[in-house]
């Protein structure tokens, strides 16, 4: 038999429950979630454009504000161009014709197809695609030495701006679309920025914004360590340069990319993310002093404004963005960005679909003009880690310690990269040799149109076949050949043999070695 108190405790909860439900639920017009997502689209243009004349060339230093470039309306069109932007584009025209649903393999079918120009983790991600490497392991440090630096960061934007109040979402979908070229603080650098995207379309307060971003990163993270530094940083510190310092004496660290390893030049996903948060924080919700404190800060002086405005660009919508800054923006707004479809107009209206499909994919509802969003509580994401240890010594290609077999040239580099003299040989047998003792190591190179293949002895036994070809017609510098980490500590032995053969449609067979990089 029911009992009379029971049955009225259901009967009480049938009449709560939507009622609560409906709290849980909040609204926001269709008119205001078009001028949020279109500021944050203007905010990216807006941020690239104005730091790109300062891309990496203040290296741990802050840039002085008198070498700023002035703003004119018309310098917003430089942002058709820029890597930022078509690759996000084209990561969310995977979502388009996939769905919301879209896998790794999926995104990876895209990138393995990309003709555009690609740096750093994209184009080690991209060559691994193109040797058989499936796409769920070539963000992953075996096969991407790069897996930590910022790619995933500047290109995570279209995640956030589908997914208002919904980090949970925004997370599933990093997870999928970042573990194409990104793993551990790389992919958690993607999912900062797209939580705080989700969170920007609801919170005023940057603080508020920037933990809500916080909170979709594990804890045990060095990424979460260093975001957590800035924030109690920010909050004793009324001068920012003081806590950029602070951030340099800590974190500015132990980066294994090949171009950056015990060099100035940082593009360290984590570093240049306190950049993002150094603007966002100082900068309290204005334009301008937030667009000048994440340009300043240095090392990746575009891509973090472009971050730092798209999010304020969502937190204040494109109505609200001043006049200067935007100015620009409808001369161009119909003309596609290069390398996709899209033009402003049509990323807007792709992303307003998509963000309508997310909210009814996770209980928020449609009314005529409005929409209801079932806000949900950021979960952190599974901790993962790239233990790769400190860079110790670079040993250049010019060194004595080095061995060379057969017919090797030292031909001039270019520019900056003069003081990384570089041995080169197409000769098939050709051997280079080397001794480290160390943990991990790199054999960096410059990935050059005319290589070929080359096979890698570690400790006398073949480790596995190499190419230095970039897949595309201009050169990379600075770029890893061979690298392995998690190696017994003490002396190893390292023979690179040339193969003589080209690979795919490369001009040659040559084998470039700029040198060694030991990691303990």
């Amino acid at each position: 038999m029911n009992h009379p108190l029971r049955l009225a405790s259901v009967f009480l909860l049938a009449v709560l429950l939507p009622r609560l439900d409906a709290q849980r639920l909040e609204k926001i017009s269709l008119a205001e979630l078009r001028d949020r997502i279109q500021g944050g689209w203007a905010g990216q243009m807006i941020g690239v454009s104005y730091g790109a004349p300062t891309e990496f060339r203040y290296r741990e230093q802050i840039i002085p504000k008198d070498q700023l470039p002035k703003w004119t309306p018309d310098r917003i069109r430089n942002a058709l161009n820029q890597d930022d932007l078509y690759v996000d584009m084209t990561l969310a025209k995977v979502l388009d014709e996939k769905g919301l649903e879209a896998t790794t393999e999926d995104f990876g079918a895209m990138f393995r197809q990309a003709k555009y120009a690609l740096w750093h983790a994209n184009l080690a991600a991209r060559r691994a695609l193109r040797r058989g490497v499936p796409a769920h392991l070539t963000g992953t440090p075996k096969y991407n030495v790069h897996a930590e630096d910022i790619d995933f960061q500047i290109e995570a934007d279209f995640i956030g701006l589908m997914t208002p109040g919904l980090p949970q979402l925004s997370n599933r979908i990093a997870e999928r679309a970042g573990r194409v070229m990104n793993y551990a603080d790389g992919l958690y650098g993607g999912m900062f920025v797209s939580c705080m995207y989700a969170e920007a379309f609801f919170a005023k307060d940057p603080e508020k914004v920037v933990r809500a971003g916080l909170a979709c990163l594990p804890a045990k993270s060095r990424y979460y360590q260093v975001i957590s530094d800035v924030i109690a940083w920010a909050r004793t510190n009324p001068d920012w340069e003081t806590t950029w310092r602070l951030i340099e004496q800590k974190w500015n660290k132990e980066e294994p990319c090949p171009e950056g390893a015990l060099q100035p030049f940082n593009i360290d996903a984590a570093l240049n993310g306190a950049y993002i948060v150094l603007g966002l924080l100082y900068g309290k919700g204005q334009w301008e002093p937030t667009l000048e404190i994440a340009t300043r800060a240095g090392q990746d002086s575009d891509c973090n404004p472009a971050s730092a405005m798209g999010i304020l660009g969502t937190m204040i919508g494109l109505s609200q963005i001043p006049e200067i800054w935007k100015a620009g923006l409808p001369a161009i707004e119909n003309e596609k960005f290069r390398y996709t479809d899209f033009t402003f107009a049509s990323i807007v209206e792709s992303t307003l679909r998509r963000a309508l499909a997310a909210i009814e994919l996770t209980g928020g509802r449609r009314d005529k003009d409005a929409v209801w969003i079932q806000r949900q509580k950021a979960k952190p994401a599974k901790y993962e880690v790239f233990i790769h240890g400190s860079p110790q010594q670079r040993i250049p290609a010019s060194d004595s310690r080095w061995k060379y077999v057969g017919e090797w040239s030292s031909p001039a580099q270019p520019g900056r990269q003069s003081s990384y003299p570089v041995q080169i040989s197409s000769q098939k047998g050709a051997q280079a040799s080397i001794s480290f003792t160390g943990t991990g190591v790199i054999v960096s190179t410059n990935f050059l149109p005319t290589c070929g293949k080359a096979d890698v002895y570690l400790n006398g036994r073949l480790d596995t076949t190499v190419d230095c070809y970039p897949d595309e017609d201009s050169p990379k510098y600075g770029e890893s050949l061979w690298h392995a980490f998690g190696l017994p500590k003490r002396e190893h032995h390292l023979r690179i043999v040339v193969r003589g053969e080209p690979v795919f449609d490369s001009r040659g067979t040559e084998v470039a070695i700029t040198g060694l990089i030991v990691f303990h």
